[in-house]
């Protein structure tokens, strides 16, 4: 089930409670966007809020790139390997937890 498909469900269904604080402004601009849009307040805010959790999880997963630099990433990641001396060197001692 997506963010977007729970945030929607029937308020039937809804088991958790939040609490909000929010000023005189606040509260008018948001039941003024939940009008706007047929919803409730609860599923406006909800929506919103599940809108919003979406786009930063996905920031820390997919970023956008130019193709040139797409390109550019391809090609190194299709380049035979090279050595890497310090790297070997770096895995062939025994990790810090495996010392005795």
């Amino acid at each position: 089930m997506s963010i977007k498909s729970a945030a929607t469900k029937n308020t039937a269904s809804r088991s958790s409670r939040f609490g909000l604080r929010a000023s005189r402004e606040q509260e008018l601009i948001l039941r003024r966007a939940a009008e706007a849009s047929h919803k409730s307040l609860t599923d406006f805010i909800l929506d919103s809020a599940c809108t919003a959790a979406e786009n930063a999880l996905l920031d820390q997963r997919f970023f956008m790139v130019s193709g040139s630099q797409y390109r550019d990433l391809l090609d190194l990641l299709d380049k035979p390997k090279s050595k890497n001396t310090g790297l070997k060197k770096l895995f062939a001692k025994p990790a810090p937890w495996h010392k005795k």
